[in-house]
């Protein structure tokens, strides 16, 4: 039960992909605005649902989240580095996408792994728990692909790295059954923790600073369009 329900969630991710692969013309040219979207998706599940979530599980989450933000800082500036275009209006960086897609696929991986404890805990807290990873992968799709658009990546990379980031989620629950059962809660708290770092990193330190580069005054709203979104998808879950 828990992979079927696993795989409409990896298949609402690649669905949020699709749309904006299908209306690409139109995602292209306001690619700046699914970016602040992306931000507003991504700091709204750290500070309402990973961090809150790891604290339940782990009461040292918040170092986690700090150990989180430091290793994407590594990655991105020390291995990646961090190139900037000067002649370019709105500046991409390609390894933002690169670390964009290394964090949504821990998170899907972590996602698929919550649906396989969920189910351990009862069939209640699993389905509930389900519907949760599964009503927030579509902006999940839509943020990755939006974020790859936007850094120049080809439609086939794109199809592709979001592609990859979902199947993380089938990947996590497999774990999550044979090898992470009985995983403890300090473990599951910490992972939720670190995954909160890195979207806020990811969120602070690439994508709204795109927004300062762009005369686009819509821009900015859509950070707190992709806010609401998490925040109305929570609130009718607790209902």
């Amino acid at each position: 039960m828990e992979m079927i329900y696993s795989l409409i969630a990896a298949s609402a991710a690649m669905l949020g992909a699709g749309l904006v692969l299908k209306f690409h013309k139109w995602a292209d040219k306001n690619s700046i605005l699914i970016i602040n979207f992306a931000a507003g998706v991504m700091l709204t599940i750290a500070f309402t649902h990973l961090i809150p979530e790891g604290i339940t599980s782990n009461p040292n989450a918040v170092f986690y989240v700090l150990i989180g933000f430091l290793v994407m800082f590594f990655l991105q500036f020390v291995i990646l580095f961090h190139p900037s275009h000067d002649d370019d209006e709105c500046e991409t960086h390609s390894p933002a996408s690169i670390a964009s897609v290394i964090g949504l696929s821990f998170h899907s991986l972590l996602d698929g792994l919550i649906m396989a404890v969920g189910f351990e805990a009862g069939s209640g807290t699993g389905i509930f728990m389900t519907t949760a990873v599964i009503l927030h992968k579509l902006p999940d799709g839509i943020t990755i692909s939006g974020i790859l658009l936007h850094s120049g990546a080809s439609h086939k990379k794109i199809f592709n790295f979001s592609l990859l980031t979902a199947i993380f989620t089938p990947v996590g629950t497999l774990l999550g059954i044979f090898l992470f059962k009985n995983v403890s809660p300090d473990i599951l708290g910490a992972l939720l923790g670190a995954t909160a770092g890195s979207f806020i990193f990811l969120a602070a330190s690439d994508l709204i600073p795109e927004t300062h580069k762009c005369k686009n005054r819509l821009a900015p709203i859509m950070l707190f369009v992709g806010a609401a979104v998490i925040l109305i998808v929570e609130y009718f879950l607790h209902i």
